[in-house]
């Protein structure tokens, strides 16, 4: 699983202009799955996003994490994450898993982690043409691929 996380003061996600999902101060999560993904990646991942610390303290110091801060979280699902581009100029997306893998993963994903965050997680429609608006606060963009967790 691949992720670009965007700490954002307000986020939304838009299907055929009209607004699915919105969210405040929190994460817009891009996830992009691949086919060789499974349930250890999903543990790791949701473990991780909820204890990043990428928030300002009083200090100003990026010490907090979503739950210290009580933020919102926004997970569309991405498969161009896994674009491979390394011959020609039309990317592949091999990698990517197909919907009948990622559709139940990008489920559980979202699942697990409202599970660990007890409260909604929001999202986007998978598979539809979506537009997504944000804010970066900062800006701070993590990017996070369980096949680099070493």
């Amino acid at each position: 699983m691949r992720t670009v996380i965007q700490r954002v003061t307000r986020a939304s996600v838009s299907i055929k202009g009209n607004v699915k999902s919105e969210i405040g101060k929190g994460l817009l999560i891009l996830l992009g799955i691949e086919s060789v993904d499974d349930d250890a990646d999903i543990e790791w991942l949701c473990n991780k996003i909820v204890n990043l610390r990428i928030f300002d303290d009083t200090n100003g110091v990026m010490n907090l994490s979503i739950q210290d801060v009580g933020g919102n979280v926004l997970v569309i699902s991405q498969f161009t994450l896994h674009a491979k581009t390394s011959k020609g100029n039309r990317p592949s997306y091999i990698r990517a898993a197909k919907p009948e893998i990622a559709v139940p993963f990008y489920n559980m994903f979202v699942n697990r982690l409202s599970k660990l965050m007890n409260r909604e997680i929001f999202t986007g429609e998978f598979g539809a043409m979506m537009q997504v608006e944000l804010i970066n606060d900062g800006p701070v963009t993590i990017i996070i691929d369980t096949k680099e967790k070493e």
